[in-house]
């Protein structure tokens, strides 16, 4: 009885082992197929199986998801200067008119004082020159006139374009004419001389009037443009109805640039007058004291 008993209990145990192990085999080829059903790439935040390093461990407070890359900075374009804006008050405004309407009267005023101040430079570089010239005549005239040995001598000496080799010669034909009973020779020779010096004075003295009706005339002529475009601003005014800037500005602004105009043109006017009749006086009496001394040698035949 024991040995039925004891067979009965070996085959159910051999039998509960064979099921035991058959249970074991499937457990793993089940877990083969799940893992190769499962993404090969694992989610984000989530260890991949067997990495121990990526798995934080529990109560590790330290361990924090890996930081998201920044963002690339944008590139901004170089910045580029914004363009200069034209002075719509400027002279090429006023040459060009309010709303691309020509003001010829503005034109005309500036023109004038354009001219005038042309001619007032021109002018004074001539004079200047000649000037300068012949004051290096006076020079020559100790150095080779009076150092000769008698009158003809000197004047050779002297270049042909030069004023007072011209004066010179009109003292000798003076004395060389015969004299008549009312005009003695010193008279008659005196007066040869202030004909000469008064013919060559008359050749300094040409264009220098020009500066002198520049100088007084020209502030006048760009009052007469200021005038102008204050009367310009008042229409303006009276055609919008209303004193504002942008109507006024314009008009008056053109004023101003008319009288700083006809003051640039008078100023310079004036003083280059001054200094070249300051000149002019200086070779004047240059020229009439050389004319003394030759009248008296002429008389005396004495230097």
């Amino acid at each position: 009885m024991n040995l039925k008993h004891l067979t009965i209990a070996a085959a159910f145990v051999l039998l509960a082992g064979a099921g035991a192990g058959q249970a074991l085999a499937q457990t793993p080829a089940a877990s083969t197929q799940v893992a190769q059903a499962a993404p090969a790439t694992p989610a984000a935040g989530t260890a991949a199986p067997g990495d121990q390093s990526a798995t934080p461990a529990l109560g590790d407070q330290s361990a924090a998801p890996a930081a998201a890359p920044a963002a690339a900075p944008a590139i901004k374009p170089p910045a580029v200067a914004p363009a200069p804006e034209e002075n719509p008050y400027g002279l090429g405004a006023l040459w060009a008119g309010h709303n691309g309407k020509p003001d010829w009267v503005a034109r005309g005023v500036m023109i004038l004082l354009a001219l005038m101040s042309v001619g007032t430079w021109y002018i004074f570089f001539t004079k200047f020159w000649e000037q300068s010239r012949m004051m290096g005549q006076a020079s020559q005239v100790d150095k080779r006139f009076w150092s000769s040995n008698n009158l003809n001598e000197g004047i050779e000496k002297l270049a042909k374009n030069n004023v007072f080799r011209a004066v010179a010669e009109s003292g000798v034909r003076a004395s060389t004419s015969p004299a008549t009973g009312l005009v003695n020779a010193n008279d008659w020779i005196g007066m040869s001389l202030n004909r000469q010096l008064e013919e060559i004075n008359s050749r300094l003295q040409g264009g220098i009037a020009f500066l002198a009706s520049v100088g007084s005339t020209a502030p006048f002529v760009g009052l007469f443009g200021t005038v102008w475009g204050i009367l310009n601003a008042l229409v303006a005014i009276g055609v919008a109805g209303q004193a504002s800037i942008d109507k006024v500005a314009g008009p008056v602004g053109e004023a101003l640039i008319m009288t700083a105009i006809g003051l640039f043109t008078a100023v310079p006017a004036v003083l280059l007058y001054n200094f070249l009749v300051r000149r002019n006086k200086i070779i004047n009496e240059k020229l009439r004291s050389f004319a003394a001394d030759l009248q008296t040698y002429l008389i005396t035949n004495k230097k």
